[in-house]
Order: structure tokens, then sequence, then C-alpha cells
């Protein structure tokens, strides 16, 4: 009787792990662009290529190697203790930020696809900066985004894994997370039409897939990071402490923009001193209001983690308030709803910057 469970079991365990390991396998073969992303008209695209991960920011920054990346001394490990490496000459830039991965055609090769680049860079009458392929640019050239224990690779430079908010084994996550051959880079510089210059990081490589990323082995992809310079805007919004109290009394909360976090960060920063100070105030003219603190976010990045970015700011406005002006924490809860509240459109700079925000609700 034993014998013969352990042959039903035997029969039975790997048909319950196929189906989940076949629901896994989400790479395919792209026939359409992502969902939502758009070229920008600073720079057109190799021709057949479909983007398969996209990120636009209204203002982020950006480190742009203009030289092979080297390895700090004395040595530094990241987060997954791969050795930390720069580039000696960079560019610190900040402005509009926006990122695509493009799967190339097949039957292309990384070499035509960053030439290819490259004359639409001098074509718009711009300037390439700085060039370097495989080893020579520094760092693991095998290496994406993926790893830990090694050296880190001159994609995680660009784009710190952290901020890749792509789902797992997607089109977009399975050709920067899996191994890379053929490594090949450059940084230029674009003329923009209001004057100016716009900055351009091109990365293109082979894909190295194996396991649910299979569909896109060998095909060529390209990175591109494209950085717009201009001006934050100027946002220290303050709302006092009388109008907190208004607001509340008449709709059951207040929306606050005067909370600053940097992107993809839970720290609150300096500058949100004087909108914290008016929630204390308010809290200390009435002793019997309670609030919850409910963070916002914008659609830009995964569910999940927006939901805990919101959350863990919603906790850092909690401690701030408690820690920094003396108000109890039985009076205040933190509660993070990510982007599932919207106050306006995600389409747009404007919307996406109306969406993020913290909220006092009156418990």
């Amino acid at each position: 009787m034993i014998a013969r469970l352990k042959h039903v079991l035997w029969l039975t365990i790997p048909l319950l792990i196929i189906p989940a390991a076949l629901a896994l396998a989400d790479a395919t073969i792209p026939t359409a662009d992502l969902k939502g992303a758009k070229d920008s008209p600073l720079l057109q695209r190799y021709q057949g290529s479909f983007i398969i991960s996209y990120e636009q920011k209204a203002y982020d920054e950006l480190n742009l190697p203009l030289s092979p990346l080297e390895a700090l001394e004395p040595r530094q490990l990241d987060r997954k203790n791969n050795k930390v490496f720069q580039a000696k000459q960079a560019q610190e830039l900040e402005g509009r930020y926006t990122r695509w991965v493009y799967l190339i055609p097949a039957g292309r090769s990384s070499l035509e696809v960053l030439r290819n680049y490259q004359e639409e860079v001098k074509a718009k009458g711009g300037e390439v900066l700085f060039e370097c392929k495989g080893e020579a640019c520094g760092g693991d050239p095998r290496r994406g985004l993926e790893g830990g224990g090694g050296e880190q690779s001159l994609m995680m430079h660009l784009v710190p894994p952290e901020k890749f908010t792509d789902p797992n084994f997607s089109n977009g996550s399975c050709a920067v997370t899996s191994r890379i051959q053929d490594q090949r880079y450059f940084a230029a510089r674009l003329p923009q039409p209001g004057g100016g210059d716009a900055y351009l990081a091109v990365m293109t490589f082979a894909i190295d897939a194996g396991s649910y990323c299979k569909a896109l082995h060998e095909r060529v992809a390209s990175l591109v990071i494209l950085l717009e310079p201009k001006a934050r805007e100027q946002k220290m919004v303050t709302v006092k402490a009388e109008e907190m109290a208004s607001g509340i009394a008449k709709d059951g909360r207040i929306a606050l923009y005067g909370i600053y976090f940097d992107t993809d960060k839970a720290e609150v920063k300096p500058e949100s001193e004087p909108t914290l100070t008016q929630i204390a105030a308010l809290l200390k003219s009435d002793p019997k209001l309670n609030l919850l603190v409910v963070g916002h976010t914008d659609n830009q990045g995964g569910f999940d983690y927006n939901v805990d970015l919101s959350r863990r700011r919603a906790q850092a406005v909690v401690q701030a308030l408690t820690s920094g002006h003396g108000v109890a924490a039985s009076r205040l809860k933190p509660y993070g709803v990510g982007m599932a509240a919207p106050a306006a459109s995600n389409d747009s700079d404007q919307g996406r910057a109306k969406n993020r925000r913290v909220e006092l609700v009156k418990q």
C-alpha cells in the first residue's frame, strides 16, 4: 500500500509543478510596443524593433559614463555584494528622464544596431562623446541587472537594479536580467529644438537567455536612456493648519503636496519641514483629532512596488511627526495605497505630479 502511494505521488507532483512553471514562462516575441510606450521625437528607433520596457519621469538623475568603469578603491560593495564600479569621467545630469528597452529584429548584430544609432545622432547634429565594447567598458561584460557576489556591470550602473520594476519573466525583465553577450555602449549629446543639449546613453547587446526567457535567446536588444536637462519645478506648497482643518471638516481629508521624497525613496526631505510643522499645529489645535496618513504614487512602476513605496513614505511622515514634532504615535496611522486612488490621469506629467501626494484622513 505504501509503495503504491509513493508511485501515485511520484506521478502527481510533476503534473502539479509543470503547469505552474509554464505559467511563469512569459517571454514571447512581441508584435507590438509595450502599451503606453512611445518614441522620443529626438531619436528614431532601429527599424522593425519593438519597445519591451519603458519608463519616463518628469525629473530624475543620470550618471552618464564618459570613460570605462573602474573598481572603487578602497573596495566598496553594493547591496548584493557586488564590487562597485564608477567612471572617472562622467556627467551628472538631472532633468526629464526616459528609458527604453527595444527588441531588435532577428538576424541583426549588436554592432550594426549601435552604428545605426550613432548615425542617427550625427544626422540630428549630435556628437558621440564616448564609446566602448565588452571588457573595455569595465565591470562584468556578461552581466545585466541580475546577480550578486561579483562585479557590477555597465547596465547596473546605467539602471540601478532597485529602480527596475518590470514584472519577472516579462519581455523587458528577461532582456535586462539575463546574461548578455557582445556588449557595446556609447554616450552622446543631442541638440534640443528649444536650445541646449539632451544626453543619450545607448547600450546594445545579445540576450543569453535560458529557462522562462528562452524565447529571447540570442536576440539583440538596445537599452536607450535619454536625459533632457531642465530646471526642477519649484513646488514648495505649504498648506496652513487652518486650511487643513477646514478641508478635513468639509471632505474628511486634505491632500498635501509639500512633503517631498527623492525618486523611489522613502526618506522625508528637509524641505518638507514647513508642512510637517503645520500638521503638528493642526493636531495641537484639536486634541481629539486622529489621522490616517495616506501615501499615494503615480502609476510608474509595478502595483505592488508602488503600494509598498507609498506605505513606507507614510510611515516616514509619521516618524517625522512623532520624533521631530512631539506628536503622539497613537494619533497617527500610516497607510499606503500606491496608484489605487489617483487624483488625476496618469497619462501626463502634470497628472502624475498631482497623484504623488500625502493625504491626511480623519479617523
